[in-house]
């Protein structure tokens, strides 16, 4: 395989060197059919300077009427939120976009993945659109189905793949979640996570945690008294994850190695520091934050769980919130008013960057896009993916 480099050989002739796929890709080049998230969004978007943006999307919401449904994620920008006919984690959203079959087009402002999950659980008459192709989600992209499917190999190997159940969180595509229904696991989100293990763990011995090892590490050692020596960490770029047999064979929790690109950013220091700032803080983080970090906070629990723990919060109490900031932020504007006074948890400024791409101009140039009869980047799952993938997120909403 040929490498970029800059070098030049000794008789000082350039080097006959090409960029491979991958440097092209990075440098946003070229484009992956089989990535996770779309990378182009087709179409003239309106400039983010034109002062009537905000009218034209309302117009354009208007002109659909009941013919929409437009779902806004917590870590969207307040500009989309302000046009989301609901608002919540991802979940939730999907299931909110299944209630409304009337609803012709769902225009999930969110990621790919979340686009992928309403796609599966609307009808078929229903047209799932996401504002731009490249939201996508870091964490997700972490676990391709080419690199799950060697895994199981691995673990067959092992001897260990017919009592091991597959668990994926819900931030994963519909790949994963379509090997996870195939071979008996379900899905979880960070809300339910516990009991989707508890019932993994009655069907086997182990679990296969997909793809976000930090809350996986969290639900076990922190929700059901596992200890950190009973999970192991699959990394699919190391030949056999990086583990021996023995690993394998003597773990219960085997972590595949992904994580979230925000909540992996804040840390004890994070915690000591605004600590020492703001005498008496709360200190409230996603699971999705490292095993450290969610042992020194006061409080961990999934986006819901954060905003109900604000609201029930008492005047005059100060939180320092570990999540995405766009939500810190909104909930510090919420709730200043009842004198609470809420912070983000580190010092560095950390939107989700894929989130952040959906913005008003591409909300906008869907908007009225789909009222002119045009439809545009709609996202479909394949037949047979969404039947193994259904199944998954079956079971898990039979989870008691």
């Amino acid at each position: 395989m040929r490498v970029v480099t800059t070098a030049q050989p000794l008789d000082n002739q350039p080097l006959d060197v090409q960029p491979t796929p991958l440097a092209l890709l990075l440098l946003g080049r070229e484009a992956d059919p089989k990535s996770e998230r779309g990378v182009e969004c087709p179409g003239d978007l309106p400039s983010p300077s034109d002062p009537n943006l905000v009218a034209r999307a309302r117009a354009a919401k208007e002109k659909l009427g009941d013919k929409v449904f437009i779902l806004g994620h917590h870590y969207q920008r307040d500009e989309v939120i302000e046009f989301a006919d609901v608002t919540g984690d991802s979940f939730k959203l999907a299931k909110d976009a299944a209630a409304r079959p009337e609803a012709e087009y769902i225009v999930f402002c969110g990621v790919h993945f979340m686009a992928e999950s309403a796609d599966i659980l609307t009808s078929d008459d229903q047209k799932v659109v996401l504002p731009d192709l490249a939201a996508g989600c870091s964490m997700a992209d972490m676990a391709t189905a080419e690199q799950v499917a060697e895994c199981w190999d691995v673990l067959t190997e092992a001897g260990i793949a017919g009592g091991t159940v597959p668990v994926s969180y819900m931030n994963s595509s519909a790949d994963i979640k379509a090997f996870t229904g195939k071979h008996g696991g379900t899905i979880c989100t960070s809300s339910n996570a516990k009991k989707a293990l508890d019932w993994a763990f009655e069907q086997g011995e182990k679990v296969l945690f997909l793809p976000d090892q930090h809350l996986g590490r969290n639900t076990a050692v922190r929700d059901m008294g596992m200890s950190l020596d009973d999970c192991v960490l699959y990394n699919p770029h190391k030949p056999n994850g990086g583990l021996t047999v023995e690993q394998l064979r003597g773990a219960k929790m085997i972590l595949w190695r992904g994580h979230c690109s925000v909540h992996g950013r804040f840390s004890v220091d994070s915690v000591n520091d605004v600590r020492a700032r703001i005498p008496g803080v709360n200190v409230l983080v996603h699971p999705e934050c490292k095993h450290e970090v969610v042992a020194a906070a006061d409080y961990v629990g999934s986006t819901e769980y954060i905003i109900k723990a604000l609201e029930a919060a008492p005047a005059g109490s100060k939180w320092a919130i570990g999540t995405e900031l766009n939500l810190v932020r909104r909930l510090a504007n919420r709730f200043a008013a009842e004198d609470k006074e809420v912070v983000f948890l580190d010092k560095t400024v950390c939107f989700c960057s894929t989130m952040n791409r959906i913005d008003l101009p591409h909300l906008v140039w869907t908007l009225e896009s789909l009222a002119e009869g045009n439809l545009v980047n709609q996202i479909q799952v394949d037949k047979e993916t969404e039947s193994f993938a259904k199944l998954a997120l079956e079971r898990m909403l039979a989870l008691p």
